[in-house]
Parts: structure tokens; C-alpha cells; sequence
């Protein structure tokens, strides 16, 4: 009886860290894929702007945001919208929706860029910004029901790297004032684009060691999602002490599990390997 009882207690306590992972995995992927939604507007909100407004000295800034389609708003000097580009959920530049039109911004406009402005005052003034040659700051508002937060990433100002860490995350109360600031990664992560080869077995790997984010981070994410088509990567991973996360990005879903089971079915793996390797060694010498 003892003994039944333990084993339902370990098999209820697998199946809670089961569902909490999950929902960890489901969280993170939403955000992630918020964040690449916003990025890609941006990317090519641009390039379509420089495209069709001719007074590029007078622009002051831009932000994403989704309303039902993904929009790329650019403002003035005067903080005045100059520019609403909206795009296709294909992201098809010769697609986009372009208005030109002057106006105030919108109610939930407003909300998206005074968080952004603050957030950019914070990085001016908070040590914790650090900055590295061939980068730019990239900022990227997120508002959810109740939720504001700026995501701060770093971009490669040259070809060829893909960037990951030296990314930060400040959350907002409902005043719009900053709350809290963090990091996400403790450095930065440079990998040159083509070392990890092409095809199935193309992937990637980084560690996390920051206690806060010991799983894969939404800016993670944005980042494979944005290169993908230049990587080619099947799959990245993540690794700390507590978790390993998987990124596929056929299916753009993140898996998040313990990083002790992560390393029992990676040894397994090596063991049958090296197993079929001397079965072949030996089958070749008979």
C-alpha cells in the first residue's frame, strides 16, 4: 500500500511538471511570435516607407504594432503620424496598404508610443544597457490586455551574424511608467551565419545563465524566426541548469524540457550511435 501510494504521488508530481512545461513552452512561443510579427512589420515597414514618402529627414521614429493585420506607424518630429503601413500576414512589401495621411495617433497609438519613448529615455540613462560595436538597438512594444512591456534587441549592422543575448525586457504599469528592468541574457551571442551547415542536421546552441530566464526567451525566438531563411537551422537549442529548450523551426513551436531528462536521451543517443558505429566497424572487417 506504501508503496502504491509513492508511486501515485512521483506519477501526479510527473504529470503537474508535464503541464507546467507545456505551458511554459505554449507562453514563451506566443511571445516570441508576437515579437517576430511586430520585427517583421518593421523590417519592411521601412523599406516601403523609403519607397514612398520623400521627406525621410522629418521622420522621428516608428513602432509595430498587430491591429487584426500587422501595422508599421512612423511619426514626426512633431510626433505627428506621417506614415501607417499595414501589411499582409505574408509580410509581401508590394502588398502592403500604404497611407500617408498626417494625424494624431489613436488611443491605443499613444499607449504604444509613450512606452516606447520611455524605454528609450531608460536606455539613455540605465547602466544596465550595454552597447557593442556593429549593433543597434532595436526596440519592440508589446501591449496585452493588461500587460506593457518594451523588448530591447540587439541587431547586427553587418551581414552575415546573427545576434543573440545583450537583449533586455522593461515592463509598465497602467500609467505607463517603467516598473522593471532586466536582462534576458547575461552577454551577447554572435554566430556567423553558414557554421552550422545546411539540411537536417543544421542547428544551433547557446547557454542561459541568468536565473530569471533559464528557458528559451521570446527574444530567442523573434531572432530564429527572422533568420531562418538565411540560417537554414532545423532546430536551435538553449541550455541551463534547470531547462533545455528546443526550437523547431518547421513547425515554430518551442519545446521546453528538463535539462536532466534533456541529458539522459542525449547520452542515449551517443551510446547507440557509438553501438551501430563498432557493429559496422565489425561487420566491415569479417
Amino acid at each position: 500500500m506504501k508503496f502504491f501510494l509513492t508511486f501515485l504521488l512521483v506519477l501526479f508530481s510527473v504529470c503537474i511538471n508535464a503541464q507546467d512545461l507545456e505551458k511554459l513552452s505554449k507562453e514563451v512561443t506566443e511571445e516570441g511570435i508576437a515579437l517576430y510579427r511586430s520585427e517583421m512589420a518593421s523590417w519592411y515597414g521601412t523599406d516601403v516607407l523609403k519607397e514612398n514618402y520623400k521627406n525621410m529627414e522629418n521622420i522621428g521614429g516608428y513602432f509595430s504594432y498587430l491591429d487584426d493585420v500587422p501595422k508599421c506607424i512612423f511619426f514626426s518630429k512633431q510626433n505627428k503620424v506621417v506614415a501607417t503601413i499595414s501589411f499582409p500576414t505574408n509580410y509581401n512589401p508590394a502588398n502592403a496598404k500604404v497611407d500617408l495621411s498626417e494625424r494624431d495617433f489613436t488611443h491605443v497609438e499613444m499607449d504604444y508610443f509613450t512606452i516606447r519613448q520611455k524605454a528609450l529615455t531608460r536606455i539613455s540613462n540605465d547602466t544596465i544597457f550595454n552597447r557593442y560595436d556593429n549593433t543597434n538597438f532595436n526596440l519592440v512594444p508589446i501591449i496585452k490586455k493588461n500587460s506593457k512591456k518594451v523588448y530591447v534587441l540587439s541587431g547586427a549592422s553587418v551581414n552575415n551574424v546573427v545576434i543573440f543575448g545583450n537583449d533586455y525586457l522593461l515592463t509598465f504599469n497602467n500609467k505607463n511608467e517603467v516598473e522593471n528592468v532586466e536582462k534576458l541574457h547575461k552577454g551577447i551571442i554572435v554566430h556567423n551565419i553558414g557554421d552550422s551547415g545546411k539540411g537536417a542536421d543544421a542547428s544551433g546552441v547557446h547557454s542561459h545563465v541568468l536565473d530569471n530566464w533559464q528557458q528559451i526567451t521570446p527574444t530567442d525566438i523573434c531572432t530564429l524566426m527572422l533568420y531562418q531563411e538565411f540560417t537554414g537551422w532545423e532546430t536551435y537549442t538553449t541550455i541551463s541548469k534547470k531547462y533545455a529548450s528546443i526550437w523547431n523551426n518547421k513547425s515554430n513551436r518551442a519545446f521546453i524540457m528538463k535539462t536532466e531528462n534533456f541529458k539522459k536521451i542525449a547520452n542515449y543517443q551517443l551510446e547507440k550511435n557509438k553501438k551501430a558505429e563498432n557493429k559496422n566497424t565489425q561487420d566491415s572487417n569479417k
